[in-house]
Formats: C-alpha cells, sequence, structure tokens
C-alpha cells in the first residue's frame, strides 16, 4: 500500500475519527521523459538563476516573493505561512451535507481515496459514511494541504470515503465570456429529431477499460523500436475532410451507418453463441 498522503482527523460535531488520504489517480505509469545532452547522452540537470546577475542560487538562499510591481517583491519565508496556518491543519472538519447533484461539475478538482487510521475511530468512521449512503447527500468539508486550504467534497465509496477538492468560486470562469459568440440558428425539428436518434442508436455505458490512450502506446512503441536501433517516420498528414453543405443529408449517412455497425454486431455475436451451443451440444 503507497505512502499516505495526508494524515489527520475526520469531524463531524463532536464525533471525531483519525483518517488517512491516497491520491485515487496517478501520473506514474505514463511515459516521461529526461533532458539529456545529445552530445553526450548525459542528463541535464536544471539549475535556479538570478535573472538579473546571471548566476546560480544556492538552495540555502532560494525563497518564496509575492510580486507586488514589476521587479519587486515582498519575500514570504516557511515560519510566516506557518504561521497563518488555521485550525484545520490536521482536521477535516465537516461543515455541512448537500446533495450531490447539486455540485456544478466544473468545481471539481482531484479525488482521493479516505481510510481510518488504526482501528481506535472505525466505529465512528462507520457512522458517518453509513449516514451519508442513507441520506444519499455528499458532505463539504475544509482541509489543508501544502499550507493551502481546500474545499473537500466527502461520499462514500465501498467501505471508504471518496474525497474530491474542489475549486474555490475566484478559480472557475464564467461561461458567459466563451459562449456569448455563439450564433443560434434556426434548426428544423426533423434535424433535431434524427440526431436524437442517432444518439439514441450509440448509447452505451461508460467503461474507462474501453478507452486505451493511444498516445501513450505509440510513445511506448517508438521508445522500444528506438532502443533497438530502428527508426521510426512521421506519418504523412492526412487529407482534411471537406466541409458538409447538407447537414440534414449528414445526419441521414450517419444513421445508415450506425445501423450497418449494429448489424454487422448482431451477426457476430449470432454466429458465437451458434458456435458455442454447438460445442456443447456436442
Amino acid at each position: 500500500m503507497p505512502r499516505a498522503y495526508w494524515k489527520g482527523n475526520l469531524r463531524l460535531s463532536l464525533v471525531t475519527c483519525p483518517i488517512e488520504l491516497f491520491p485515487a489517480t496517478s501520473q506514474a505509469e505514463k511515459t516521461h521523459f529526461h533532458q539529456i545532452n545529445t552530445q553526450t547522452g548525459h542528463r541535464l540537470r536544471q539549475q535556479m538563476v538570478d535573472e538579473a546577475t546571471g548566476r546560480v542560487v544556492d538552495a540555502e538562499h532560494k525563497g518564496r516573493g509575492y510580486q507586488l510591481t514589476k521587479g519587486k517583491y515582498v519575500e514570504i519565508d516557511d515560519d510566516e505561512l506557518r504561521a497563518i496556518e488555521i485550525e484545520s491543519t490536521h482536521t477535516v472538519d465537516i461543515d455541512g451535507f448537500v446533495l450531490r447533484a447539486a455540485i456544478d461539475k466544473r468545481y471539481l478538482d482531484k479525488p482521493y481515496y479516505i481510510v481510518p487510521n488504526g482501528t481506535a475511530g472505525i466505529e465512528a468512521f462507520v457512522v458517518i459514511r453509513d449516514a451519508m449512503q442513507d441520506e444519499e447527500r455528499v458532505a463539504l468539508a475544509r482541509i489543508v494541504m501544502a499550507h493551502r486550504e481546500h474545499i473537500i467534497m466527502l461520499e462514500p465509496l465501498g467501505k471508504g470515503l471518496l474525497g474530491t477538492t474542489l475549486h474555490f468560486d475566484y478559480e472557475v470562469r464564467s461561461e458567459k465570456e466563451y459562449f456569448s459568440q455563439i450564433p443560434s440558428p434556426r434548426i428544423g425539428k426533423d434535424m433535431v429529431s434524427l440526431a436524437a436518434h442517432i444518439l439514441k442508436t450509440k448509447a452505451t455505458t461508460f467503461d474507462p477499460g474501453k478507452f486505451k490512450d493511444q498516445y501513450e502506446a505509440a510513445l511506448r512503441k517508438l521508445v522500444q523500436r528506438k532502443a533497438k536501433g530502428h527508426t521510426l517516420e512521421a506519418p504523412k498528414p492526412e487529407k482534411a475532410p471537406s466541409n458538409v453543405i447538407n447537414l440534414m443529408d449528414a445526419l441521414r449517412e450517419s444513421l445508415k451507418a450506425n445501423r450497418k455497425r449494429a448489424d454487422a454486431s448482431g451477426t457476430t455475436r449470432k454466429k458465437s453463441q451458434s458456435k458455442t451451443g454447438r460445442r456443447r451440444g456436442s
């Protein structure tokens, strides 16, 4: 089991239990590159350089500064940051409960798995978890990670809890700035109806295993080929698709194509079931 990212307490009114947080996602499996010297093949190391003097700065002289005006900074050290840390530093303090559907998806940030830390607070942990399950609500709480306070949404997930940090209101941009210039052409009901029918023919369930990272697979293949001394030529650029002139015709063609795929898939399934049945009969 990986090392906990955060340890502290979960508190609901007077009920408290020790917990641990673990990141629910990871970038470790992705292909990562290092910067190297192409002449020697050695890895390159970055250094902090004073932009005015051009000299390399030692780690002991590296600090934080907030820019007041161009070229003028106010220095903030670690002790000063610790001095303003709030009481919730080691406590996930539940403020209230809301319906899950009331949370705007744009506010969702990073997911974490939350588990009880030790056996002492398991009973309290289970009580809080099951109470949320019964009420079909999620909890909103405050947590401090890496010197920053976050709002975190807590919801039951199996035997544990899923905690998802939320963006603050000032971090989420309004859609009006981006959508205001979209025109509103008149669309016939028959077009919308045909498009809706296409959507129904493509209805499916979400299975993350079906979605493969094709670029990641290509990267790994590239690394393997290069390691064996092979080269890889860039493919020829594909021709840009022609502009669709008649939207209705395009919708009809899409519907025909979907039906053909559905018929082909059904025929394949029937053949597979028929073969399976003959094997069982024999």
